[in-house]
């Protein structure tokens, strides 16, 4: 087994003598690169992003922001990252190295204030300004900011999307200066080095062993070596983006005597568009499954603005999201709203289970010792009318206190169809059967929706804690299907 290894800034760099938990956080500061900082060390805050060679959507490579206080070490293995110091050019000996374009921007534009969190605003903003689709409005000029119309108050007239920043916080509410300068990018040139490696293949997964003492770290090079090992070893800690996992070794101090990584595996990357189903790899990131689809699934493209922030967006997967069993996940509702069921595979084969009946319990499901996730399906055709809302106490990047998430099939007036999903008000993410019930067969009008909407308060067994109180939560979702109906006889009526 070769050395674990990684290439940071052209580098080629031993991960050796990193603990198989150590983030890539603790990993670049202890070799000297400490533009990237400890914020929060649980993935909100940014001050700790990098750029990552991963593979592309539009291009071969895209360069990828993620959470180096998320990910571990070695999962580098064999990988290629960018860090805020490795942007810069080097110049001649003694001479000061020249700032990339994003760099001289927040500089020139007052972007930064205390500093703190500059790298990582300057490393989520360079993963924005080298995707390969961002390009300028026709008509306007990018360099003259909002003086020359903005397309609308998330994007820039450059094809900014801001966001791209929605997980950097700036300590110092230095905001708008750093939007002037996202603003004010333009297009990577053609001798960037970064937007010519864009060209290039990304780095290969390495199939990786990396032991320290009784913990190691696995990626298996195929899902069968994977499942070979989960059936060995089936206390064993799976990760992708390790979004989730990284928080317990982190904030809990959590450590596992094997961690198996399954973000690479081919077997779970596909997404494929059948006649009668949609069928997305559980190890695909967020972020890709958003770009691959291009709003094919509406209820998911609503989803995916609301789901924590593009950092986390950049590692998360529908595969961990649903593993986890959490509650409040964002998912789970929107998925139990679109009839989703979950590919389940061990070492004896595979099995289909609704997403209805996948959750048994606080964090339980029915998944066994020596299952993964392979796939999520979504069956077609989709229902012509969906939203979903989360309530939270900020508009991005929270944790939702409610999330409802509709699909509804309404012809001639009348509710064909309903599927309501549910998340923050049980034990489990759930279906709202009763109000799915007494939606069905009925004309889509106020009254129909007020009735509903009575039964549907009194859905789940919401409880009270430090985001809402259950009287709240029963009055969102009551609330939630009025706010539907209401937005909807807006439509057909303008």
């Amino acid at each position: 087994m070769v050395a674990a290894r990684a290439t940071v800034n052209g580098k080629v760099t031993p991960i050796s003598p990193a603990a198989p938990h150590t983030s890539v956080l603790d990993f670049l500061r202890e070799r000297g690169l400490t533009g990237s900082k400890e914020g929060c060390a649980e993935g909100e805050c940014g001050a700790c992003s990098i750029l990552v060679a991963r593979p592309g959507v539009n291009k071969p490579t895209d360069w990828v922001a993620v959470n180096a206080c998320l990910v571990p070490a070695a999962a580098l293995d064999g990988q290629e990252i960018v860090t805020s110091e490795g942007l810069a050019t080097a110049g001649e000996p003694g001479t000061p190295p020249t700032l990339h374009q994003v760099q001289e921007e927040m500089a020139l534009r007052g972007g930064s204030q205390c500093g703190y969190c500059t790298p990582g605003f300057v490393c989520s903003m360079a993963a924005e300004y080298y995707r390969p689709d961002r390009c300028a409005h026709a008509g306007t000029d990018p360099a003259e900011g909002e003086a020359a119309g903005t397309p609308d108050a998330e994007h820039g007239p450059n094809g900014f999307d801001l966001h791209a920043l929605s997980g950097n916080l700036c300590r110092c509410t230095g905001y708008r200066p750093i939007r002037d300068a996202a603003f004010a990018l333009g297009a990577p040139t053609e001798d960037d080095p970064l937007a010519q490696r864009r060209e290039q293949s990304p780095p290969a997964p390495v199939a990786t062993e990396y032991a320290q003492g009784e913990s190691v770290f696995l990626r298996p090079g195929t899902l069968s070596e994977a499942l070979r090992v989960l059936r060995e070893r089936p206390e064993a800690v799976l990760v992708a983006g390790s979004t989730d996992w990284g928080v317990e070794v982190n904030i809990r101090s959590r450590r596992a005597e094997c961690v198996v990584a399954i973000d690479r595996l081919p077997e779970l990357r596909g997404l494929s568009v059948e006649s009668d189903h949609i069928e997305i790899g559980a190890a695909l990131t967020l972020t890709e499954i958003e770009r691959r689809l291009d709003g094919r699934v509406p209820l998911l493209a609503q989803l995916f603005p609301q789901f924590a922030s593009r950092l986390i967006r950049n590692g998360a997967t529908l595969g961990g999201n649903l593993g986890t069993g959490s509650p409040i996940g964002d998912s789970p509702p929107v998925l139990l709203a679109l009839e989703a069921s979950v590919v389940l595979a061990d070492a004896d084969g595979e099995r289909e289970v609704p997403l209805a009946d996948y959750f048994t319990g606080y964090r339980q499901s029915v998944r066994r010792p020596g299952e993964l996730i392979r796939a999520v399906r979504v069956p077609l055709p989709l229902s012509s009318l969906a939203a979903f809302h989360k309530i939270a106490k900020r508009r991005f990047d929270d944790i939702s206190s409610v999330a409802v998430a509709f699909a509804l099939d309404i012809e001639d007036g009348l509710v064909r169809k309903a599927r309501i999903g549910l998340g923050g008000v049980a034990a489990t993410p759930v279906r709202a059967l009763a109000t799915e019930a007494a939606l069905e067969g009925k004309p889509w009008v106020r009254e129909t929706a007020e009735a509903a909407a009575e039964v549907l308060r009194a859905q789940g067994t919401p409880m009270n804690d430090h985001r809402a109180s259950a009287e709240y939560r029963s009055a969102m979702l009551g609330q939630s299907l009025l706010k539907l109906h209401a937005e909807t006889t807006e439509a057909v009526s303008a």
